[in-house]
């Protein structure tokens, strides 16, 4: 049976102002004894861009899942999960982050 482990299933981000594209990877290994397949990936909004490794994971083999969050129309404390559907015994597997995104300064009428 294939493990799927994550070196870090939650990846915390610092304050990060509105617009700006997070782009991040999480590290995977196959802890398991047969090779790893990740079939597919599901998010919560296409704000969130999820590239998955290419083949079968071999046993003891790393691979990365890399990530793009793009932070433009979100504001405040966002907690992402982003679903991995695998052929490991829990067949969905799941990766989070969270980030706060501070809103861009509301645009101010001119004074006449």
């Amino acid at each position: 049976v294939a493990v799927f482990t994550a070196k870090y299933k939650t990846i915390k981000f610092p304050k990060t102002p509105e617009g700006k594209e997070l782009k991040f990877s999480y590290e995977i290994k196959n802890k398991g004894k047969a090779p790893l397949e990740i079939y597919s990936s599901e998010t919560e909004c296409s704000c969130t861009h999820v590239t998955l490794p290419k083949g079968k994971i071999m046993p003891g083999e790393f691979a990365t899942i890399d990530v793009i969050f793009d932070t433009n129309g979100k504001s405040f404390f966002q907690n992402r999960i982003i679903y991995i559907y695998t052929n490991t015994r829990k067949k969905k597997e799941l990766l989070r982050f969270k980030v706060f995104v501070e809103p861009k300064p509301m645009e101010q009428e001119p004074v006449p």
